[in-house]
């Protein structure tokens, strides 16, 4: 973790911005990637941690595309061919040793972390793919896939599982933010005579409530902006969305996402988001709703889960968001509290507290799938020296 950049960026790449780098002429239309051609979305992965993984049948130019990426980024990037090991195209579970070096050298460029993995294999088995997710989630990888033939295909409702933004692991601005808002809001005298909605009633001031301790879950992987969550093709809307033109253009894109407030509940801690106009065309237009009758502005939802109380799963916090929103609508802005950590301090009762801040936090992000199983993780690390939320990185 090298700490968020303060560089400056410019405005979000236009979704469907022309590729005007001479390179990107010259290319053949197979190979003509955000991820080769766009500058934002090649600085922006190289500094995050990304696994290619390249699906197609043989001779289809997988490995002229693993080439051309390796070509792209140089040193931060390894690429594993399954030619090399001697693997022809066969069901797994009758080449079990073959693989295994493969997942062994996979796993070592992962502990190595290294920028850019690119596996090249055909990648049509389930099982297999899924124990690829297992590896991406543990070493916090996003997953990009990539066909030569046909770039961006979002068709496959039996791989995924959710479209969202994830987060560059160099923004860990936002972790700290994350962390110092809990520490500052559990040792304010204001948070203990409201104590009640987290622990028992605390009088002495010298007392602080720690409630890192009270978040013990979070999301696995990378921290990440959900737009669409598919349920594996399966939800409403699926696939309709997966053919939307914004979707499929800007899938692997580079994307910089606006962090507004940071807040909490008696069952989640998040940071909410401010999605420019660009981004809204990937925001479903039901995201909002919880009820049929909920008339909430667009994009009201967007927001990064940081962690959860226990028994409480990740799409909590989108709907704690969404009862912010209400109140907000509704004409109760929250009674100020004071300043912390570089905002406003709200409260809106009930144990819902957020932090307005006064300079937003810029991170950028990549947008791709989601493939894992999604089952939360502790959020406490192992390192004894680590805070609470030292496991949560941004990617």
């Amino acid at each position: 973790n090298r700490g968020f950049s303060k560089k400056s960026h410019t405005f979000l790449p236009k979704i469907f911005r022309k590729m005007s780098t001479q390179s990107a002429k010259e290319r053949p239309e197979s190979l003509q990637f955000p991820f080769l051609d766009d500058e934002d979305t090649i600085s922006t992965l190289k500094e995050s941690k990304t696994l290619f993984i390249l699906r197609g049948l043989p001779g289809s130019g997988k490995s002229t595309l693993a080439q051309a990426i390796h070509n792209r980024y140089k040193d931060a990037c390894k690429v594993i061919s399954v030619d090399h090991y001697k693997i022809t195209p066969l069901i797994r579970s009758s080449i079990p040793e073959e693989y295994s070096k493969v997942d062994e050298d996979l796993v070592d460029y992962c502990k190595r972390e290294i920028s850019i993995i690119v596996l090249d294999d055909t990648h049509h088995e389930r099982e297999r793919l899924e124990q690829l997710f297992d590896i991406a989630d543990k070493y916090r990888y996003k997953v990009i896939f990539a066909e030569p033939k046909t770039p961006w295909r979002l068709d496959c409702p039996q791989l995924k599982d959710k479209n969202q933004w994830k987060l560059k692991r160099s923004s860990e601005i936002l972790r700290k933010a994350g962390q110092a808002f809990l520490d500052e809001l559990g040792s304010l005298k204001a948070f203990k005579k409201e104590s009640k909605y987290f622990a028992s009633a605390i009088d002495d001031p010298k007392i602080k409530i720690d409630l890192t301790s009270y978040f013990v879950k979070r999301p696995p992987g990378v921290l990440h902006c959900t737009t669409k969550y598919t349920e594996f093709g399966k939800a409403a809307g699926a696939e309709e969305y997966a053919q939307q033109e914004a979707v499929k253009a800007s899938y692997g894109k580079g994307f910089t996402l606006s962090i507004s407030a940071l807040f909490i509940t008696t069952k989640t801690v998040g940071a909410r988001i401010e999605l420019s106009e660009q981004q809204l065309l990937l925001w479903p237009g039901d995201a909002d709703k919880i009820l049929p009758t909920d008339n909430l502005p667009r994009g009201s939802r967007a927001h990064i889960t940081l962690g959860c109380a226990n028994g409480v799963e990740a799409v909590q916090t989108g709907l704690d968001l969404l009862e912010f929103v209400k109140l907000e609508k509704a004409g109760n802005k929250g009674e100020q509290v004071g300043e912390i950590g570089g905002g406003k301090l709200l409260y809106f009762d009930n144990g819902m507290w957020m932090l307005v801040l006064s300079k937003k936090i810029d991170v950028r992000a990549i947008f791709s799938g989601y493939y894992g199983k999604g089952k939360l993780v502790p959020t406490q690390s192992t390192n004894k020296r680590g805070s609470a939320f030292s496991s949560c990185t941004i990617i």
